[in-house]
């Protein structure tokens, strides 16, 4: 396999790194910053590429070198990222957070033949996943409910949060209308509403609100009720409602000194120092998908619960394990010829085969990336 990992951030590195243990497998990333790629420069299992990825035409000349491309660009590029990769012909499993529908470019990707795994990360990614399972565990889903949260393990004043990817992708959180199923209607609710507590062994209690985490589920699950929320430490959104509602994470330029900025890209690169999660600072990411539901007649519930933690023995932060393995796993999925599936396809498909489900699982636990299954009635 001849193999293009598109983005040298946090997770694009981790990536590359976990592929390349592949015998057989060449490794190429490409990056648009060479201080990026320098951080890679002491594995000389990988070759590395300074390329302008902003522009599609180079992204399909690179594609068209590669049997598979792994996309961990930024979410603004993701969309025109796959769209372009699949116009080189050229499968793909992409991680990135874009807003736009991925299954737009379903009949696209069909017309070219080509498999396009998109939202491949922990969430959106084994939370789809997680919940076509639960759903096909049962005989008639009513319910799917997905937490999720990467969080650092120091909590430290004024956010008591860290990332380990773009400041803009995550203020995307905050900002994008979040849709969700109720009664089985699609309704839309503000970014950061309806808080609730959620209290987490070994964690403690966390607050979670409404994000835009559905995604494809909307279309592909026919659940009546469904919600994804994002799990912050308590006083998070508040934080963050004042500054939206200042207009911090507005997109619109506004004209200051005679210079033309959008407020977004000036609170990001405030907030992107004092949210980067410093080499050494450690995180965790928890995450848990209930399905209820009828099962032999009987109200039923499937839970699946993940903590995971930095790991001390390769410095990877959980947020880019959890999140680049998912992509990793698929793509030997893929290239084992375990799924074969053309389009644009969401995980929630792997969790509707039983080979492609245990194949991922099989290679999360590999990773020491544990999915803990309960199953109950209620």
């Amino acid at each position: 396999m001849n193999i293009g990992v598109f983005g040298a951030g946090l997770v694009g590195a981790t990536m590359a790194k976990d592929l390349a243990d592949e015998k057989n497998w060449k490794v190429t990333v490409l990056d648009g910053s060479e201080k990026s790629l320098d951080k890679l420069r002491s594995d000389k299992r990988l070759a590395l590429i300074c390329a302008d990825l902003s522009k599609a035409s180079k992204v399909k000349e690179f594609a068209s070198k590669f049997d598979l491309v792994i996309g961990a660009l930024p979410g603004f590029m993701g969309f025109e990222t796959v769209k372009s990769v699949i116009e080189a012909k050229r499968n793909i499993v992409d991680i990135s957070f874009f807003p736009e529908n991925s299954l737009l470019l379903d009949k696209l990707a069909k017309k070219n033949d080509v498999t396009a795994i998109v939202d491949c990360g922990v969430a959106p990614g084994c939370s789809n996943m997680l919940s076509a399972r639960g759903a096909e565990m049962l005989d008639k889903a009513e319910t799917c409910l997905c937490y999720v949260g990467g969080l650092p393990e120091v909590r430290t004043w004024p956010y008591e949060y860290k990332i380990v990817f773009s400041a803009v992708d995550v203020i995307e959180e905050y900002t994008r209308p979040a849709r969700y199923i109720e009664n089985g209607v699609l309704i839309t609710r503000p970014a950061l509403s309806d808080p609730e507590f959620l209290d987490f062994p070994g964690v403690g209690t966390l607050e979670a609100f409404n994000t835009d985490g559905l995604r494809t589920l909307a279309d592909t699950l026919k659940i009546p009720n469904m919600k994804e929320k994002t799990m912050r430490f308590p006083g998070h959104i508040d934080k963050m409602r004042v500054l939206r509602e200042t207009g911090l994470f507005s997109k619109e330029p506004i004209q200051i000194g005679g210079a033309s900025i959008r407020p977004l890209d000036f609170t990001a690169k405030l907030l992107f120092p004092m949210w980067k999660l410093k080499e050494g600072e450690k995180d965790f990411t928890v995450m848990r998908v209930i399905v209820e539901g009828l099962k032999n007649g009987k109200q039923t519930r499937v839970t699946y619960d993940l903590l995971d933690r930095y790991d001390d023995k390769t410095g990877n932060t959980s947020m880019a394990r959890t999140t680049g393995y998912a992509g990793t796993v698929a793509a030997r999925m893929f290239a084992a010829g375990v799924f074969t599936r053309k389009g644009v396809c969401p995980p929630e498909y792997f969790g509707m085969e039983e080979k492609a489900y245990k194949f991922m699982i099989a290679g999360m636990k590999a990773r020491n990336i544990n999915y803990v299954e309960k199953i109950e009635k209620i």
